[in-house]
């Protein structure tokens, strides 16, 4: 089908990333992970604030006590409404002097996963990390480069992952009981010539995976049995970051973007770049939970 692109937030992040809509408040929330700040945004009255952070925040979630549960380069915080960090209650279990957090976002058992991204780039540094309600922050998995990706299917059975780079796409089980993920596997691996990397991602209603394609200017719905490709979205941007499925009936598609590292020429090419867009959907997605500790 067609869709119509509209750019919602004429601003210019330098790392838009983790859009998540709140449904008690009907408010987009956002980062900047580089310009390190917390964004608020709501579509009915098109207030937008802005919340500066003190170093770089990779991903937030919803917290069912008020606020937010972040992680920052340093480890995972609780933030107030305000956006102001009022407790560490983990330390990043990485070298935070070459990684910090990146994507990420609750789950629907209420915990907190928080992956990261190995700075130099020579390896696979990067660790995705599970914070729990007893706010012990474990390990789930290594041996990638940068975390991204990270969304559940609507019947809790599956965990999908990515690690941009690497061009790949991963899925876990999870137990029907505890919700803990199992071994992974590739789910699909993906061609950078033929239309970008996966970044971001959220999960409709019915099941499908739909993943932002970093440096290539679309954002593309993933079939949850075969691993194909079955739509896109064509964007004016060429570097999609997230996507989040918001709005009173969970039916607009927000999309958030970057504009770090690029060239004057390239931003001359797509100076919407840094912006917040949104695209009316015929396919609702889900609610996101709150993490709730004990």
């Amino acid at each position: 089908m067609t869709y119509q692109v509209e750019r919602v937030l004429a601003i210019e992040t330098e790392l838009g990333e983790c859009p998540l809509w709140s449904v008690t408040e009907q408010v987009l929330w956002f980062v900047d992970i580089l310009a390190p700040a917390v964004h608020r945004f709501s579509p009915r009255t098109g207030e937008h604030r802005v919340f500066p952070q003190v170093e770089e925040i990779g991903c937030i979630g919803l917290r069912r006590d008020g606020g937010l549960v972040a992680a920052l380069r340093s480890g995972v915080w609780f933030l107030d409404a305000e956006g102001k960090a009022v407790r560490k209650v983990a330390d990043n279990p990485g070298d935070a002097s070459r990684s910090r957090f990146n994507d990420g976002r609750v789950d629907p058992f209420g915990r907190f996963y928080c992956g990261s991204l190995w700075e130099p780039q020579d390896r696979n540094g990067g660790i995705l990390c599970q914070l729990n309600s007893d706010l012990g922050l474990r390990v789930i998995a290594d041996d990638i480069k940068i975390s991204n990706g990270l969304a559940f299917s609507p019947d809790r059975r599956w965990m999908y992952h990515s690690d941009t780079p690497n061009a790949v796409l991963y899925r876990y089980p999870l137990d029907p009981v505890s919700g803990d993920p199992g071994p992974r596997e590739v789910f699909r691996r993906f061609d950078d010539a033929r239309g970008g990397l996966p970044d971001g991602a959220a999960v409709d209603e019915e099941g499908f995976y739909w993943s932002a394609m970093f440096d290539g200017g679309r954002v593309v719905r993933i079939d949850p049995e075969s691993g194909d490709i079955v739509d896109e979205i064509l964007l004016p941007v060429r570097w999609p970051t997230m996507v989040a499925f918001g709005g009173a009936d969970l039916k607009t598609l927000y999309i958030t973007s970057s504009r770090e590292n690029r060239t004057a020429e390239e931003l001359l090419h797509y100076p919407q770049s840094g912006s917040v867009f949104a695209v009316k959907m015929a396919v609702g997605g889900l609610a996101e939970p709150f993490f709730r500790e004990a």
